[in-house]
């Protein structure tokens, strides 16, 4: 049974949506998100400022910052009603899921008033500054480089994958700030404003032909001496933090997308008549499977521990109590890759023919698009090799390969 409140609130958060994606926010139902964001950009920056004025950002966090201080299971409400509402994709994702957990974190309380109140009011948007042509997945090779001088910290590089960094009015940036020392040992974890002199963005053209992500270049680009988290040094610790909140409850809301997009490719199968070829069947039904699969997964890593999980979502005694060990977040991320890939192949399969056309001016289908950019699932948010070697090494306590 769901805890008391849980019904009312998923009934408060349905009535909301559905009282709101109407008008001129109507059109972004089902826009945005992964392969999608160059889609309605102003119109979803006024839809995020609308969730902060109604106060629906920021769910967990603390009352005193700002939040709602409302349990994971209200957040994971939120975002599975979020998701099948077909609310557009979040372009304040990265300021409340990754750099507003960070700031509570190992923020100050200088920081924390300073800057979750426009995470919290949807006003202020976030990019990541993590990736380098030379350091992807290896972020203890990051070589951007600053340093402090007349009270300002001076960053020079180049980051590579920014999701929406030519909207982004912030970057939290890991540089290189001693580098006399060691990989990780000398790095720092700064927040840099990005609408200044000595910052240019380039988009990067993907396969499906538009541009979400981004090279940035900071060319003696400023900070502030105060906007660094953590010690200098620090921020490999403080990196791995922001990481490790990378996938939290909104992973519910990307699977829900998952399963929208499993029912369209379900539809075409029936409509090509590929759903009575039996391989074809078959793979449907695996697809099937791995939907249940992630999202059992996923309760049972966002569980604390000893808690029950929600009624009807698993099998009585099919996950024991305490089972969180710290890669769970490497384990999901193997899943979900792998799958979504799986699918935009069978998206391609179960079309036919008629998915190898394409319309005047590079217009793709959805089956299209879903199988060129699920091509980079397996490589961005930490490739598959890379998961494979934190699984060995911190899970299953396996020597590390020679370096």
């Amino acid at each position: 049974m769901p805890a008391p409140g849980e019904d009312a609130f998923r009934a408060e958060v349905r009535g909301w949506l559905d009282a709101n994606l109407t008008g001129d926010f109507a059109q972004l139902r089902g826009s945005g998100g992964p392969g999608r964001e160059h889609e309605f950009v102003p119109e979803r920056m006024a839809w995020e400022r609308r969730l902060g004025a109604d106060g629906w950002i920021g769910l967990g966090w603390p009352e005193p910052d700002g939040g709602r201080g409302l349990s994971w299971r209200h957040q994971v409400i939120f975002s599975e009603e979020y998701a099948r509402a077909g609310a557009p994709g979040r372009v304040g994702h990265i300021g409340e899921q990754l750099l507003g957990p960070t700031l509570l974190m190992f923020g100050t309380a200088q920081q924390r008033a300073r800057f979750l109140p426009g995470v919290l009011h949807g006003t202020q948007l976030w990019c990541q500054g993590y990736s380098e042509p030379g350091a992807g997945s290896d972020l203890a090779a990051v070589s951007t480089r600053a340093r402090l001088d007349g009270g300002e910290w001076h960053v020079d590089g180049q980051k590579v994958w920014t999701s929406l960094a030519e909207v982004a009015d912030w970057c939290f940036v890991l540089a290189r700030t001693d580098p006399a020392a060691e990989r990780h040992r000398g790095l720092s974890y700064l927040l840099v404003p990005m609408r200044q002199p000595g910052i240019e963005v380039r988009p990067i053209m993907q396969l499906t032909g538009t541009s979400e992500f981004d090279e940035v270049f900071f060319d003696d680009a400023r900070a502030a001496a105060a906007d660094i988290v953590g010690a200098p040094g620090d921020g490999w610790r403080v990196a791995m933090g922001t990481l490790a909140v990378e996938r939290g409850v909104s992973t519910f809301g990307q699977q829900l997308g998952f399963q929208r997009e499993f029912e369209a490719v379900l539809a075409s199968a029936r409509s090509t008549g590929a759903v009575d070829v039996p391989a074809l069947r078959a793979r449907i039904v695996q697809a099937w499977i791995g939907l249940q699969v992630m999202r059992y997964t996923a309760l049972a890593t966002l569980r604390p521990p000893g808690h029950a999980m929600p009624a009807n979502t698993v099998p009585a005694n099919t996950v024991p109590a305490n089972t969180v060990s710290g890669v769970e977040a490497n384990v999901s991320k193997l899943i979900w890759s792998r799958w979504h890939q799986r699918l935009g192949e069978l998206a391609i399969d179960v079309a036919g023919p008629a998915a190898t056309l394409i319309g005047p001016g590079y217009d793709l289908s959805d089956a299209q698009r879903l199988f060129l950019f699920t091509r980079a699932d397996t490589i961005y948010g930490g490739s598959d090799e890379i998961q494979r070697n934190v699984l060995a090494e911190r899970g299953l306590r396996l020597p590390r390969e020679p370096r």
